[in-house]
């Protein structure tokens, strides 16, 4: 299935649990999203395979699912000039992060593996690097030639998460800044360093009016109707896990266990439960600053 063509100027990269972007102008190609370890191969049999090199390695953000493949594309692409946004070095360089991407890379390729997704690459030792990456600002341009692709700041996912758009298509690549999709069922809402502005990034993102949308993760959208809705199930499920934090009578700790029982199946089992367990206590810990800010007496 993959890779899978898109259109003339996008393809899918990747398997059904990382999508990688491959956008292809008439002078220049980029790669939105690097992958983890267990994608690398991969990734490397489809270049050869559309017999294409990237001129560009585009970082959305700095998780371990989205950026510890980057330094195997470096050395099999050492030309291609890289892109982030900013905060995503200094957000993998703290020490604390840069253990869970060792650890985390190391699950995600076991899980693979045992799924029959396999890959010939090691798991890195050590965090990837940022050193002399681009860091584009919200709005810049980047000219492929017959595309313009524009990178949009995306706040309230992940420290330095950027999203790419492509107007020339109405095409827009989104990472996880709708949460992490279940197939058919709707979304693990993600909004790790935020809630109003993950969802002003979504409300953002409606008003494009999109032909395609792409997730990161199982997730492909060509109809505007059908991407109006998933929109509106994004926000929807973050909607949906503030009104239940804030009206539980459980202490913190109990009600991100919930959290992780009820979303802990299916394609999110691909990280590890204590990945996801922490990002459920996440999740609470933003609605209760959410909720103290609205209410300062709680101060």
């Amino acid at each position: 299935m993959y890779p899978f063509k898109i259109n003339d100027n996008l393809w899918i990269l990747g398997n059904e649990y990382f999508h990688i972007y491959l956008i292809r102008g008439t002078k220049a190609c980029a790669l939105v999203e690097t992958g983890i370890s267990a994608t690398a191969e991969i990734l490397l049999d489809q270049f050869s395979y559309l017999k294409v090199k990237p001129d560009f390695l585009i970082v959305t953000h700095p998780h371990s699912d989205h950026i510890t493949g980057l330094d195997y594309l470096k050395e099999s692409f050492p030309h291609a000039s890289l892109i982030a946004g900013k905060d995503a070095e200094s957000f993998i360089a703290h020490p604390k992060s840069a253990q869970s991407l060792i650890t985390e890379d190391l699950y995600m390729l076991e899980t693979l593996t045992s799924r029959g997704l396999c890959s010939s690459r090691k798991v890195i030792s050590s965090p990837p690097s940022l050193t002399g990456c681009n860091v584009v600002n919200d709005e810049e341009e980047l000219k492929l030639g017959n595309l313009t692709i524009r990178f949009l700041e995306a706040k309230g996912h992940s420290p330095g998460n950027i999203l790419v758009q492509i107007p020339d298509i109405s095409t827009a690549l989104v990472s996880d800044s709708l949460g992490n999709h279940y197939s058919g069922r709707g979304f693990f809402p993600t909004f790790f360093t935020g809630y109003t502005d993950y969802i002003a990034t979504i409300d953002r993102l409606e008003k494009l009016n999109l032909k395609v949308l792409g997730l990161a993760h199982n997730g492909l959208f060509y109809s505007r109707e059908e991407i109006k809705n998933i929109f509106q199930k994004a926000k929807q499920c973050a909607n949906d896990v503030r009104d239940y934090i804030i009206e539980n009578k459980k202490n913190d700790e109990d009600i991100a266990k919930d959290l992780f029982t009820f979303y802990y199946i299916d394609e999110l089992t691909v990280y590890s439960p204590q990945n996801i367990l922490s990002c459920c206590r996440l999740l609470v810990r933003r609605v209760r600053e959410l909720n103290t800010n609205e209410n300062p007496s709680k101060k």
